[in-house]
């Protein structure tokens, strides 16, 4: 069972009950009838006895609704099930499908309408489906899911006819359920396939080493021109009578701390999706490479508090828990305390790591705090600070202002587009590795990144 699979939420299943006391009605062929029997109005101006005939009429367009709601199903005799073919993910198209099942003794025509919120799609489907006796038939919809963590569906409505479609019933079955939205699982799959694909991860499969790089211990062997000294085993050499030199190998597993920002700066959106959305989406992708790589991940998701904290591990089932955890993460009102956030990371982390940090950061005259926290940060680990970009400020700083008022715009854009990038030179200054990234680009640029630290071995 692949990862998505175990993600798709379960099928629910319910009979059919009364939608209301009076849960019955005319259908359209029924008031037809009363039309096509207006007809004898024409004649009854001539000779009042067809009033007779239009009475008559009427009495037998109603005995005919009587008799086919008489042969309707009743709603226990309608079931209804959903289920879903993919686990629901944030901005990629689902589907959901209706199974309508009739164990009743003719076939019924229904409209039925699912019971969706607005953060999963637009409109409340209204499905039509014929369904035959002692027999189901299934309907589709689409669904685009707009918000990450739990959502709740309602019941589903049904209305069904007979054949003569003269009578109708209303129906409802209790089908809620809760389900959970993740972030992007798309986009993250296709990152993990890139880098299957690629040279550094067939190195990591097959734990070919390169020796003389990194810091992990493998061997010994006697002392050669051109070895470091730092590299000569002092112990070994003196039991041996000759120099005996330390090899080293590439680490096989290190450790990733993703640090995610969810203050207030980060509930801007972009392209429809918040930065939050993003910074997550780039976070679950950067996690299905590193897991791949066989490196331990961590998680830190903070606001005014910390989120969610997960120690670094490595495995599947860790990263069905990161998944889970990052479906949770939200955004808040103010913005994030950012020196609490990195003594959570000290405290919990001591050894060196790879600390990416996902945020975003206010354009003031003083230095922000998440400068701040990210430099106290890399003074014991690797720092990659990823900045959130708005491309319309990126946009409008480019653009050639054809008046005075966008002018001044033009120039505020620029302005602010250069202390960005003193602040990112300065973290830099402060042996961190700062980019800003493109929002239709974070997840790619994260992952390459995180791909040249592990190629050139700066841990």
């Amino acid at each position: 069972m692949t990862r998505s699979e175990t993600l798709i939420p379960h099928p629910v299943s319910a009979k059919a009950e009364k939608r209301k006391r009076i849960a019955i009605a005319f259908a359209p062929r029924f008031f037809l009838l009363i039309v096509v029997g207006l007809a004898w109005l024409g004649a009854a101006f001539h000779d009042p006895r067809f009033y007779y005939a239009l009475a008559a009429w009427d009495l037998l367009a109603l005995i005919a609704w009587c008799i086919d709601l008489a042969t309707l199903p009743s709603a226990k005799q309608i079931s209804l099930t959903r289920r879903w073919t993919d686990a629901a993910a944030l901005s990629v198209p689902g589907t959901i499908t209706l199974v309508l099942e009739n164990s009743g003794r003719i076939p019924v025509y229904a409209k039925i309408v699912d019971n969706v919120p607005a953060c999963l799609r637009s409109e409340a489907p209204e499905l039509d489906v014929k369904c035959a006796a002692h027999s189901e038939a299934s309907v589709e919809y689409k669904i685009v899911p707009r918000q990450r963590g739990d959502v709740e569906l309602g019941g589903t409505y049904v209305r069904y006819q007979g054949p003569l479609r003269i009578a109708e019933r209303w129906a409802l079955a209790h089908t809620e359920q809760k389900i959970c939205v993740y972030p992007n699982l798309e986009e993250a799959r296709q990152h993990s396939v890139y880098l299957i694909r690629s040279r550094q991860i067939e190195m990591e499969k097959r734990h070919s080493r390169i020796r003389g790089s990194g810091r992990e211990f493998e061997s010994l062997r006697e002392y050669r021109k051109g070895d470091e000294v730092r590299d000569v085993c002092w112990t070994a050499s003196a039991r041996r009578g000759k120099l005996v030199t330390r090899v080293y190998q590439i680490e096989r597993s290190q450790t990733i701390w993703l640090v995610v920002d969810a203050g207030r700066l980060m509930r801007a959106r972009v392209a429809g999706l918040s930065k939050l959305d993003l910074a997550v989406n780039a976070a679950l992708s950067l996690s299905e490479v590193a897991l791949g790589t066989g490196d331990r991940v961590g998680l830190l998701a903070y606001g005014r508090s910390i989120q969610k904290r997960m120690l670094p591990h490595r495995g599947s089932a860790h990263l069905r828990q990161l998944i889970q955890q990052l479906a949770y993460v939200r955004n808040e009102g103010l913005e994030g305390d950012h020196l609490q956030a990195v003594s959570a990371l000290l405290s919990t982390q001591k050894r060196r790591s790879l600390v990416v940090w996902l945020t975003d950061f206010p354009e003031t005259a003083m230095t922000p705090e998440v400068i701040d926290a990210a430099s106290e940060a890399a003074l014991r680990h690797l720092v990659l600070f990823v900045v959130i970009g708005q491309p319309d400020l990126a946009t409008l700083a480019a653009s050639e202002p054809d008046s005075v008022l966008n002018m001044y715009r033009t120039t505020a854009a620029q302005e602010t587009l250069h202390r960005r990038e003193v602040l990112l030179a300065k973290l830099r200054q402060r042996g961190a590795l700062a980019v800003e990234v493109n929002s239709a680009a974070a997840s790619v640029t994260l992952v390459n990144s995180y791909l040249k630290v592990k190629q050139l071995n700066l841990l």
